[in-house]
């Protein structure tokens, strides 16, 4: 049994199910590319770096990683408006594009990404996040997901609350009057 830090409510994914999802991503993602000559992978730091190390490592295709850096929150509060903060190393006109987030939560950033993406002429260009939160107001679409969670705040697995909390491994809830404080 998993003891639980203070400021959390309880787990929603745990270890073994993130494991089993990043598996079935994985294959599927290997599928559906497997006639391309490579896929270049592009992680959103910081949240997406320890799930897409998962995913990465279990693709059986021929694949580069590269990261961004987006910003849209402050350390505790959502501004709503996106920028970039680290681009690509590479152009990416004619490649296959993945994009890799940790959590759509509203869509806005993914949206940006994509349309921000989608002008630099790749190849092609898909989507995929470990988690979604249950938004009916999302105004993307995520090719390839996780899992569907609550609308809370959610900490782990690359997920955190002020810098704290990102390296659990499992997602748990974040409880109201950690962030309410």
């Amino acid at each position: 049994m998993t003891t639980l830090h203070s400021d959390l409510a309880r787990v929603l994914v745990t270890e073994e199910e993130i494991q089993s999802y990043v598996t079935r991503l994985a294959a599927q993602i290997s599928k559906d590319y497997a006639n391309v000559e490579r896929l270049y992978v592009v992680g959103v730091l910081k949240g997406a770096f320890i799930f897409l190390a998962d995913l990465a490592r279990q693709l059986t295709i021929p694949h580069v990683v590269d990261f961004i850096a987006v910003s849209s929150y402050g350390s505790t509060t959502y501004s709503g408006a996106v920028r970039f903060v680290m681009d690509l190393r590479e152009p990416i006109d004619g490649e296959h594009v993945l994009i890799v987030e940790d959590i759509v939560d509203t869509g806005n950033t993914l949206h940006y990404l994509h349309d921000n993406f989608q002008g630099r002429q790749p190849a092609s260009l898909r989507t995929c996040s470990f988690t979604q939160k249950k938004n009916d107001q999302l105004n993307v679409s995520v090719d390839y997901l996780g899992i569907e969670i609550p609308d809370v705040w959610v900490v782990g697995y690359g997920l955190d609350y002020a810098d704290k909390h990102r390296t659990l491994p499992y997602i748990a809830e974040l409880k109201r009057e950690a962030y309410e404080k």
